[in-house]
């Protein structure tokens, strides 16, 4: 119930308005996102990779409603890219497709993707196309595979696996040798195309994750649940993969001391770090995601 009141409230825009303008809010979004401008996400990506985490940078920001606010994301996905280049840091950049243009065609979305998938081979960095709500996923797919297909190496790709289909689509990218990202998925979706009950996600999960460490290539395993990330320890150690063969993923703000433990026991540990002033969206899915999230925020809000 609470899950479903908060991703409602992700879409609303009366919400999303009062949100952004009031400081409480904005307070309230700091414990997930690194800020509002680059310069903020910097310092915190550059304070993470010092603590020994690889990063991923996410400029948040979502379905452009013109093709100048596409140009605008793009222009500002190639300043980060910029910016990373020549440093010593592990990041990499992770981007919506629909920031880009979807929404106007793949065609123009690709333009665009291209564009920072250039940049990303000049910086020696990499492009993480995230995955969004279910009608764009065929487009998604589509882009990552045309993308690949024309030689661009530097890409990865998300599974969400709470959509029934996550196990076809993860063998498409997997024969194209695209590098996967697997998470739950943390949009509304309808019982006819998603699981519903969480017990069911997590078992569908747990069963792309084992076809992604049986395979050659190296993906990520995104997720904060302890019993997920110990099922991937083990079937790592069970089939003699080394801890440069994959890597684990949390969210900036979220499960900080099982991130902390599993570098600490010498496994790669990558941060999403999201910044930028469009935060409300990802703040109502992170709090959708987990109860704990929310009784974090109200204690602090409550402190100050």
């Amino acid at each position: 119930m609470l899950r479903q009141l908060f991703l409602a409230l992700s879409e609303n825009p009366r919400a999303r308005a009062f949100a952004l303008q009031h400081p409480v809010g904005r307070r309230a979004a700091r414990r997930f996102v690194a800020g509002e401008t680059l310069e903020e996400a910097l310092v915190v990506a550059g304070r993470l990779a010092d603590e020994g985490f690889r990063v991923s940078l996410n400029l948040l920001g979502e379905k452009t409603t013109t093709l100048d606010e596409a140009d605008t994301a793009a222009s500002a996905y190639e300043d980060i890219l910029r910016q990373l280049g020549g440093r010593r840091w592990d990041c990499y950049v992770s981007v919506k497709l629909t920031q880009l243009g979807l929404d106007f065609g793949v065609d123009a979305a690709l333009v665009r993707l291209r564009r920072l998938l250039e940049r990303a081979k000049q910086s020696g960095t990499f492009i993480r196309v995230d995955m969004e709500h279910s009608p764009y996923v065929d487009a998604t797919l589509d882009a990552l595979l045309r993308c690949k297909a024309e030689g661009f190496e530097r890409l990865g790709g998300v599974i969400q696996a709470y959509l029934y289909r996550s196990m076809d689509d993860l063998e498409r990218l997997v024969r194209a040798g695209i590098p996967i990202r697997l998470v739950k998925g943390a949009y509304a979706e309808p019982p006819t195309i998603a699981y519903p009950k969480k017990r069911d996600v997590d078992a569908n999960y747990r069963r792309l994750q084992e076809r992604l460490l049986r395979d050659a290539g190296y993906h990520a395993i995104a997720t904060h649940d302890e019993r997920l990330v110990e099922a991937a320890i083990g079937q790592a150690r069970r089939g003699g993969l080394g801890t440069d063969r994959f890597e684990f993923q949390m969210i900036y703000g979220v499960r900080r001391e099982l991130a902390a433990k599993l570098r600490d026991a010498g496994y790669r540990m990558r941060i999403y770090v999201p910044y930028g002033s469009q935060w409300y969206p990802y703040f109502m899915r992170r709090l959708a995601e987990r109860p704990a999230n929310v009784t974090f925020v109200l204690r602090n809000l409550l402190r100050g």
